[in-house]
């Protein structure tokens, strides 16, 4: 389906529950996203995709406006842990962003280890991937799935095996030239973000995923910074967030931007 098709069909979607009256917000959210597949699609100064389409509709029943801005991912990051991004999103659930934000779940994710389908024995365990010492490992700075995501990454960097990068066609790229052998995260991520892409677009029917239980289903959604919000905004994005996520809306953007192959191994309704 065509992108402004998709995007009129979910914004409809989201209208679903305009009826719902949210306490106005008292100034404008700043909001930072990073390129993250079909979730957050950035063209120059546009900004779309699942979460930016989500936000919108709220901004359409004029309780809080929302200010989208383009970062890189780990950019990103650190403006939320300082206090200078209102909303996280979108993020998975981890120890250490609970430290700055309020969680609110919207969907199930996982990642995978993922790379060009070849001939390779399967990788079965992140010991396994340790272990397999001549596999080159790219990752994205700023992506973080939980504790045992980052133990590998430190592992990966003492054996002088790791690639970071800044975006995820970056990497994908080092996957396609044989630079690295492998990627850690979430297929709808990778799948989204080379769609389009000339230069690695060819890649999409040619990846291949393999789970961990390592790198388990969990939470993903969005997070409210701690730091820098009044308790009465915090209070009314948090239930303006609840009601979209209770709607199932996010999980209707997602069947309507990806294949369902690349939702298989990747995302699932809460």
């Amino acid at each position: 389906m065509h992108t402004a098709v998709i995007r009129i069909v979910l914004f409809a979607v989201l209208l679903a529950f305009a009826a719902q009256t949210f306490a106005a917000c008292s100034r404008v959210i700043n909001v930072p996203v990073a390129p993250t597949g079909r979730s957050v699609i950035i063209n120059g100064e546009q900004i779309d995709g699942i979460y930016p389409d989500m936000l919108r509709s709220l901004m359409e029943k004029e309780a809080c406006k929302f200010a989208l801005s383009a970062v890189p991912r780990a950019r990103q990051e650190l403006l939320f842990e300082t206090g200078r991004a209102d909303l996280l999103i979108p993020a998975g659930r981890t120890p250490k962003r609970d430290e700055h934000g309020i969680f609110i779940a919207m969907i199930y994710n996982r990642a995978t280890i993922i790379s060009i389908d070849g001939n390779r024995p399967a990788i079965t365990s992140a010991q396994d991937l340790l272990d397999k010492k001549d596999l080159k490992v790219a990752l994205v700075r700023g992506f973080d799935y939980g504790p045992a995501y980052q133990d590998i990454i430190k592992e990966l960097t003492r054996q002088g095996r790791l690639y970071l990068d800044t975006d995820v066609v970056s990497v994908a790229r080092l996957l396609k030239s044989g630079i690295a052998d492998l990627t850690i995260m979430a297929p709808s991520i990778i799948a989204g973000n080379i769609m389009d892409d000339v230069r690695v677009q060819d890649m999409l029917d040619k990846l291949r995923f393999e789970p961990i239980p390592e790198l388990p289903w969990s939470d993903s959604g969005a997070y409210i910074s701690k730091k820098s919000l009044s308790v009465e905004d915090t209070a009314s994005l948090k239930d303006m967030l609840e009601q979209v996520a209770k709607s199932g809306a996010v999980w209707k953007g997602f069947q309507r931007y990806y294949p369902a192959s690349v939702l298989k191994e990747s995302i699932r309704p809460r």
